[in-house]
């Protein structure tokens, strides 16, 4: 089924290569029984993915069930999620079913995975290996031939070493992994949610839709969106209701949005009590560095579209190829005004008694490889060698840690 055809189908905007990624991967899993876990931040809309992949499953006529882990209290959860028998507790009544023995042979959505008890994670462990369950207060073991769907929204390998997530459940679950991009990651999809919230709004409330002018526009697309689609959706709502003027100015547009979200870029602090924080300097680095690997994945996404082009749709792709070559100058814009704050503060730090002179400046300039060996030293240090966690706090791939220390030579 071709993803345009799914986006329709379960009400999915955006035409971005991660969210088209994203729905390639639920499209492909579907047909099998794997386990899935869906990551992304709050309110990116994780779980329509559940839903596609139930549907498009040979289970889409059995029960399809979504649970909130996070909304049931802790005492009520494995009653909730396995069942219970009469007289097991105090208010149990009489014998209740879970929601895994409902859902046999269905789906079962887990969302918020992530908050369950460590006690209850034993439990959905067994079923997950052994497709077997206890009732609360029975010996009687059952049955369930049910396929699970998980999400969360927290980084689970810092759960995991909080002791708040077991690691073997995360290996269970993570069988498929789907990463939901947030809106800011997809800015040529901001705009184009927002024409569809604003239209169906004003089919609601029986009036025009908002119009936005290009200062408003340019403010909605490079606005952080911390709530993602929620955070979008609600605020254009807002602005439906109140605002009598469907014209929409930039300063209208500002009255709306929390100020401490205009900035894209990541907002420096020193966090007191610890002995492992970056430096603020070390932290401009960090995020040129992420920058760096947005402009990589920007390239490769150009490249991918010149070579797909077609004839007979060349005007619509070269429109597409200006918006992702305006979207990369403005990275690079970014990375320049960063390295900037870097050259300033490091001067700052060394306390020349002279005015630096143009020759070093190139070569404070010329000195960024250098620091990008030490950040990944400092990195591996800090976690005793593995990859995989200094790759994270570097904030690139473990991939692309392991090709620079190829590259720099790095013991």
């Amino acid at each position: 089924m071709e993803i345009q055809t799914i986006k329709q189908r379960f009400g999915i905007i955006g035409n971005s290569p991660l969210l088209n990624r994203a729905i390639d991967i639920a499209v492909q899993v579907a047909p099998t029984d794997l386990t899935v876990l869906i990551t992304g931040e709050s309110g990116v809309g994780k779980e329509v993915f559940p839903k596609i992949i139930h549907q498009l499953s040979a289970r889409k006529h059995g029960p399809y069930i979504a649970v909130n882990c996070g909304a049931i209290p802790e005492g009520t959860i494995d009653s909730e999620l396995f069942g219970h028998e009469k007289g097991s507790f105090t208010g149990a009544h009489e014998a209740r079913k879970g929601y895994f023995e409902v859902a046999d042979g269905g789906t079962i959505f887990l969302d918020e995975v992530a908050e369950l008890p460590l006690s209850t994670q034993v439990r959905l462990l067994r079923v997950l290996e052994t497709g077997e369950f206890l009732k609360v207060g029975s010996s009687k073991v059952i049955r369930t031939n049910v396929r699970v769907v998980a999400a969360t929204n927290v980084e689970v390998s810092e759960a995991i070493r909080s002791g708040k997530f077991r690691q073997d459940l995360f290996y269970r679950l993570n069988t498929v992994p789907i990463f939901i991009p947030p809106l800011r990651h997809r800015k040529e999809d901001i705009y184009l949610t927002f024409r569809k919230f604003a239209s169906d709004f004003a089919e609601k409330y029986r009036m025009p839709p908002l119009m936005l002018d290009e200062g408003a526009r340019n403010l909605l697309i490079n606005y952080r969106w911390q709530g993602n689609i929620r955070q979008l959706k609600n605020i254009t709502e807002q602005i439906s209701i109140i605002e009598e003027n469907r014209d929409i100015s930039i300063d209208t547009l500002k009255q709306y949005l929390p100020e401490e979200q205009f900035s894209d870029l990541p907002v420096l602090y020193n966090k007191e009590g610890g002995g492992n924080e970056l430096s603020e300097r070390d932290l401009l680095y960090k995020v040129l560095f992420d920058m760096k690997k947005d402009i990589n994945e920007l390239k490769k996404v150009v490249v991918n579209i010149l070579k797909d082009q077609k004839a007979d749709d060349q005007d619509q792709e070269q429109e597409s190829n200006v918006q992702l070559i305006r979207q990369l100058n403005e990275e690079i814009d970014a990375i320049h005004d960063v390295g900037n704050e870097i050259e300033i503060r490091h001067e700052k730090d060394m306390h020349f008694p002279e005015p630096i002179q143009e020759s070093e400046v190139v070569e404070e300039s010329l000195s960024l490889e250098k620091k990008e060996v030490e950040m990944i030293r400092k990195a591996l240090n800090r976690h005793n060698g593995k990859r995989k966690d200094a790759a994270k706090e570097l904030g690139i791939s473990e991939r692309t840690l392991y090709r620079k220390i190829k590259e720099y030579d790095i013991n």
